[in-house]
C-alpha cells in the first residue's frame, strides 16, 4: 500500500479502540490492475483461510479459483453485468462456498458462519501481501452451480475478485466517485451488553 493509499484510508476511517491498522486498511476497491498475482502469493491467502476456526473443526469452506482467461470467462457467464464492468480487470476470481453437511452426515448449521471466518482471514492476508479483494453477491447462483459443477449440498456465498490496485480512472465515472474506503457504524450500534439493544456497559 502506497503512502497515498494509507492517507486515503485514514481520511475515512478511525478506530474507536486500539487495533492493528490492518483492519482499517482492508477495504473493497473496484479499480484492479491486470497485473498477474504469482501463484505462491495467491496460495498464501488460502493458507491464511485454512486456519480459520470452525465448529467441530469441520472446515466446511471451499474455494473455486479462476486464474486463466478461459476460467475467468466461465465466471463472467454468471456474474451480473454491474459487477463485470469492473471485475474483468482482476487477474483472479474466487467462488466462496461451504458444505452444508457435516462429516457425520448431519446438517452443519454453522457452515456459512465458518466460511465467513475463512474469507475474513483471506482478506486480511491479502492486505498484508499488498493485494486488494472485493467480494460480490451479484451473481446467478444457479448458473454458477451448473457451470462450476457444485454439488447440491454445497452453498455458494460470494465471488471475490483478487489482485493489485489499479488507477481509479479505469472505472466508469459513477464508480470512480465510490472508489474510497467506507466508514463504519459506531461500535455502540452493534455491541450490546446482557440483552439485545442494551448499550450501557456495566462496570
Amino acid at each position: 500500500m502506497t503512502q497515498h493509499d494509507t492517507e486515503l484510508v485514514f481520511q475515512y476511517r478511525q478506530a474507536e479502540y486500539d487495533v492493528d491498522p490492518v483492519y482499517l486498511r482492508r477495504w473493497s476497491p473496484r479499480s484492479f490492475s491486470e497485473r498477474e498475482v504469482p501463484l505462491d502469493t495467491l496460495m498464501s491467502l488460502f493458507e491464511a483461510a485454512r486456519w480459520a476456526p470452525s465448529a467441530n473443526n469441520e472446515q466446511p469452506w471451499r474455494f473455486i479459483v479462476a486464474r486463466t482467461e478461459e476460467e475467468r470467462k466461465l465466471f463472467y457467464s454468471f456474474i451480473h453485468e454491474s459487477n463485470r464492468v469492473w471485475c474483468e480487470n482482476a487477474p483472479a476470481l474466487v467462488a466462496v462456498a461451504s458444505v452444508g453437511t457435516s462429516s457425520r452426515g448431519t446438517p452443519n448449521r454453522t457452515h456459512a458462519f465458518d466460511a465467513g471466518a475463512a474469507w475474513g482471514l483471506l482478506a486480511l492476508e491479502a492486505v498484508r501481501k499488498g493485494l486488494i479483494t472485493h467480494a460480490m453477491g451479484g451473481f446467478d447462483r444457479e448458473k454458477a452451480r451448473l457451470a462450476l459443477g457444485v454439488p447440491d449440498d454445497v452453498e455458494l456465498h460470494a465471488i471475490v475478485a483478487i489482485g493489485y490496485r489499479g488507477p481509479k480512472e479505469t472505472l466508469p465515472p459513477h464508480l470512480q466517485e465510490r472508489e474510497k474506503p467506507s466508514s463504519r457504524k459506531s461500535i455502540r450500534e452493534t455491541v450490546f451488553f446482557g440483552l439485545y439493544g442494551r448499550t450501557d456497559c456495566p462496570t
